[in-house]
């Protein structure tokens, strides 16, 4: 399962677009009170909910190579693991809320401004899975040419010394 693990860099973003324009569409949507605006809203949560399950999933498997490769990295791993789990599912419950409204025609009036909050701390969840992954990667190199190269040489040179 090597291959999904590579292809989470590439997966990833697009939940984080999708779930970052939904956000931009979904308040001035409900601010404009401007119903396509508020479709492609729709739209675009329903494709970072869909993308966000193959970015963890792809994730996932990344995670458990790079865990292979040094066990001290478990614990930054996961923290990114647990914000981007709880991201996925915290969207999947507002594409469900908000699916729920819409087909019983009550996403009006005072209950849309509900869905403002909601989305700034969508948002904050985006950010800190972002944060997260992002030191990963750049911090520690986890998941790059350069930390695979690396370890190779480290187990290579280990061999050498046995």
């Amino acid at each position: 399962m090597e291959f999904l693990s590579q292809l989470h860099p590439f997966v990833v973003h697009f939940p984080i677009a999708a779930f970052m324009l939904y956000a931009v569409f979904e308040v001035t949507g409900i601010l404009a009170d401007n119903d396509f605006i508020l479709k492609m809203a729709f739209v675009l949560l329903f494709i970072g909910v869909i993308s966000s399950v193959g970015a963890v999933l792809t994730g996932n498997q990344a995670a458990e190579i790079a865990v292979m490769q040094n066990v001290e990295w478990d614990s930054l791993i996961e923290k990114h693991e647990d914000y981007a789990t709880i991201t996925l599912w915290y969207f999947f419950a507002i594409l469900v809320f908000r699916t729920y409204l819409v087909l019983k025609k009550k996403f009006s009036g005072v209950l849309k401004y509900i869905f403002i909050p909601l989305v700034l701390i969508g948002s904050f969840l985006i950010y800190e899975t972002g944060d997260h992954g992002g030191k990963l990667v750049y911090d520690y190199g986890i998941g790059t040419k350069v930390k695979q190269n690396e370890m190779s040489n480290e187990s290579h040179s280990n061999s050498e010394i046995e």
